[in-house]
């Protein structure tokens, strides 16, 4: 009977060594909205021939930080977990900025400082502003949607943990009736929520926030945009976001 070799410590320093190329870093990122793509459209992303990102998608796989599912004639690579999403969007809060030196890198940073995915929930401007709205119309309580490091210890890109959120009865009943799932309703247990890397602010995490940006999908008010993790809002989307709690806001007001 054989056993098991006693663990050590985790070897960070070998780990890290992979985020240390940026080609295989963008390559993560294009898959960090949690779709699967083949490796030309990696190659594409990461600026490097298909032969090159072959190499790199090697390293990926013999870490742990990318699958890979065959589909015919092509291999599509997809994020091994939602952990690390987790690592590359801590890595961008810490991480120093890069000059923007050309329209398309000022398209991509614009693209996802708008509107993003982040662990499959809405992030950015949207999320940001999405989870203010919830907060003004009353379906959140708990704080005030600001990051305040000094009273929370709250780090950027992180999730929260020194707010805590809840869902109130109104918000539950708002959210039933907009067909969010029954069970993610609680107005008992705390909310989680990020830290926006952009935005310095708070948005919406966790199984609420990811099906709340589900039902933005499902009803066409978001889409995906060109820009790997970026959404685009639709005109659609833009209207019935702006009109998702104005009615419940005016009626507190009243």
């Amino acid at each position: 009977m054989t056993t098991e070799p006693e663990r050590g410590e985790p070897d960070i320093a070998r780990l890290a060594s992979v985020f240390a190329d940026r080609r295989r870093v963008r390559v993560l990122m294009a898959l960090a909205d949690g779709r699967a793509l083949p490796a030309g459209r990696l190659a594409e992303e990461a600026g490097t021939a298909a032969s090159t990102v072959s190499n790199h998608l090697s390293v990926l796989l013999d870490h742990g930080l990318v699958t890979v599912e065959p589909q015919g004639r092509n291999r599509y690579y997809r994020l091994a977990g939602s952990e690390v999403e987790g690592v590359l969007e801590a890595l961008a809060g810490l991480a120093p900025r890069i000059p923007i030196t050309s329209l398309r890198e000022h398209t991509r940073s614009a693209a996802l400082r708008t509107a993003r995915t982040c662990y499959r929930h809405l992030a950015g401007q949207a999320g940001v502003t999405l989870f203010q709205q919830f907060i003004g119309a009353g379906w959140i309580s708990g704080g005030d949607g600001h990051h305040h490091p000094e009273a929370t210890g709250d780090r950027l890109s992180a999730p929260g943990k020194g707010v805590h959120y809840r869902l109130t009865r109104d918000g539950a009943s708002a959210l039933a009736a907009w067909e969010i799932p029954a069970g993610l309703l609680s107005t008992e247990r705390p909310l989680r929520y990020c830290v926006d890397w952009t935005e310095q602010a708070h948005h919406l995490a966790g199984p609420l926030g990811t099906a709340i940006t589900t039902r933005l999908f499902d009803l066409g008010w978001i889409t995906r945009g060109t820009v790997p993790r970026s959404i685009r809002i639709t005109p659609r989307g833009h209207d019935g976001l702006a009109a998702l709690t104005s009615a419940h806001s005016r009626g507190r007001s009243s």
